[in-house]
């Protein structure tokens, strides 16, 4: 089974004279898994095309955005009727202050939110509020957790148990990898012991309560009470990185579902309706310390950018309005998980299969994942052929073994029958 992927292959190889590796993010370049990206030209609901003209049913989803797949009418029309206005005024607008009393709405935990233009703006001026606010400098992540490709989020595990962090990239300086200190996923004895070696240092704890980036693993709800509890005791900003999880595993967000209230929020993906947007809130207190109400400095040319405030107020305001959406996406995710399963037991794998909602991951492991060290046992090699074999019969999944797949309203049950097919002719083809 081969597909006509020539005007993809085409354009790939001009790319690459002039963009680095022929695209503007890494994992799009297929070297996870081998062989060429294809090109997309459009969406539209649960499907997108490529530049040759095949059809892929897709469960990326924009990397997750696209709640109601792609080019949901009611967000085409927000943006039309914003785009008659003007693209950007470097100005207030009403649009920003409707945007922000929703998302406080929405999540209780949010008091005060500052929009801006990315995931990655959102996680580090969240993490420079904290350390403005507590006058200490140290952070605390977690292995496996990925918030951006800032500096200071760019560091591994050292050689020890509990060390400083080292640099995972060319450019990332010692001094900031020393300001990062790692913590094991789902061990809170780990969390206690960073915090012991390094009393009254630690500004802030970020974590992604339910991962996407290790593909999906979820935080035990124990380990995240504790990790509260913590933060309280010990006065360090608590910062749930809910870029992916915000309005996609419930109204809510993962804190939602957990019913744990994070000193800071961060939010990306969804509230941008498609569009490139970002945003940080949480305590007034902490909030206000940010300029012009108090003196730790965040801006951006285009934060509350028009066209992404109207789409990202019209997928949240569409969420508000039909609250059965997420029993919808449940009973859709729930459905092909259990095809899934049915066809892993059939063909005798017992590979790990993780879902919250709407997000799943299946990796080809048969130990359980929980945290980084058991989700790199996952055979990426397999999980290569296996995407390679999805893609060929139209289903398009993430090209790396460590990320997210998502469903969304628009995912019909033919889509999830055709899928729940051929996972079982290309997991038989490649074992």
């Amino acid at each position: 089974m081969k597909m006509n992927t020539i005007k993809s292959e085409n354009l790939f190889n001009e790319a690459q004279k002039y963009i680095p590796g022929g695209v503007n993010s890494p994992v799009r370049a297929f070297k996870a898994v081998g062989g060429n990206p294809v090109f997309i030209q459009r969406g539209v609901g649960s499907k997108f095309y490529d530049v040759d003209g095949n059809e892929y049913i897709d469960y990326i989803e924009s990397w997750g955005p696209h709640l109601f797949g792609h080019n949901p009418s009611f967000i085409k029309e927000a943006l039309l009727k914003a785009l008659e206005n003007g693209t950007s005024f470097g100005a207030p607008t009403k649009l920003e202050v409707d945007m922000a009393k929703l998302i406080s709405e929405l999540v209780p935990s949010v008091e005060m939110v500052r929009m801006v233009n990315s995931g990655t703006e959102a996680t580090m001026s969240a993490v420079r509020a904290a350390r403005g606010y507590t006058g200490k400098e140290k952070i605390i992540k977690f292995e496996g957790c990925y918030h951006g490709h800032a500096d200071f989020f760019l560091i591994k595990a050292g050689s020890g148990a509990l060390t400083f962090g080292v640099p995972t990239s060319p450019g990332v300086t010692k001094g900031n990898a020393a300001d990062t200190l790692i913590a094991d996923y789902n061990d809170i004895d780990s969390v206690k012991k960073i915090i012991q070696q390094n009393k009254n240092e630690a500004a802030a704890i970020i974590i992604e309560p339910i991962a996407g980036n290790m593909g999906v693993v979820p935080a035990d709800k124990k380990f995240l009470e504790e990790l509260r509890s913590i933060c309280s005791e010990e006065k360090i900003v608590l910062i749930f990185d809910e870029v992916m999880t915000g309005f996609r595993v419930a109204k809510g967000g993962a804190q939602e579902l957990y019913g744990i209230k994070p000193d800071l929020s961060t939010f990306g993906k969804i509230i941008g309706g498609g569009l490139p947007v970002g945003a940080f809130g949480g305590k007034k207190a902490i909030m206000e310390m940010i300029a012009p109400s108090g003196p730790v400095y965040q801006a951006g040319t285009l934060s509350g950018n028009p066209l992404a405030m109207a789409a990202g107020y019209a997928a949240l305001n569409y969420i508000k309005s039909n609250p059965d959406i997420y029993k919808t996406l449940e009973e859709r995710s729930s459905y092909l998980e259990k095809g899934i399963r049915e066809t892993l037991s059939e063909v005798k794998k017992n590979f790990a299969l993780n879902r919250v909602g709407s997000m799943m991951t299946l990796f080809f492991t048969e130990d359980e994942v929980n945290n980084f060290h058991s989700a790199i046992k996952s055979d990426t090699v397999l999980y290569g052929k296996f995407f390679s074999e999805m893609l060929k019969r139209g289903i398009y999944l993430a090209p790396a073994q460590f990320e997210a797949a998502f469903v969304s309203t628009a995912h019909s049950k033919e889509d999830l029958d055709k899928t729940i097919l051929n996972f079982f002719s290309s997991i038989k083809h490649i074992i």
